[in-house]
């Protein structure tokens, strides 16, 4: 009886755990590990609306913003002007990468991206990504990745513009 037992409780664990073969020993996103300074961002590598790929990686030594959003999205329909105009003032100096969660809409990124101008790449989010990134359940989220990787800032929701910028001049040190 108690190996049947145990034997239940072993596909029942290995049934709700699963198995990664992508598990790592990077401390998870959380707001907590944020602010404590401990979260490194999560590498990903996406495809994107250009028809390539795009890496977290490749920007190791800059300062980048991912930004998780959606074309149906009013909030995020709103903060985009803002990412565009950061783009504009902060040129090479930062990176900027925005994540469309669009799945049903996927066909409306490429039109929207012109439509708005988007000055920056845009990818498309995966489960693995979000999933890495904390399970991101709303959106706009974004966060700030330093020149060394670590998440120092990040947002559910709209955010003022200035709260993007006063966190990249102290990144650049500019403040």
């Amino acid at each position: 009886m108690f190996k049947i037992t145990a034997s239940i409780f072993i596909i029942v664990l290995l049934t709700l755990t699963g198995c990664n073969k992508n598990a790592s020993n990077e401390k998870p996103v959380t707001p907590e590990a944020i602010t404590k300074g401990e979260s490194v961002a999560p590498d990903f590598s996406l495809a994107n609306a250009n028809g390539g790929n795009i890496k977290l990686s490749d920007y190791k030594g800059k300062v980048v913003i991912v930004d998780f959003w959606a074309t149906w999205c009013p909030p995020c329909r709103k903060g985009i002007p803002d990412l565009i105009d950061i783009k504009k003032q902060y040129g090479d100096q930062i990176v900027i990468i925005g994540i469309s969660v669009d799945t049903d809409s996927k066909g409306d990124v490429v039109p929207f991206i012109q439509k708005m101008g988007i000055n920056y790449p845009i990818a498309y989010a995966t489960q693995e990504v979000t999933k890495a990134y904390g399970g991101v359940d709303a959106i706009p989220t974004s966060f700030v990745v330093d020149k060394a990787g670590k998440i120092v800032d990040s947002h559910v929701g709209l955010v003022p513009k200035g709260d993007f910028t006063s966190v990249i001049d102290k990144l650049l040190n500019k403040s």
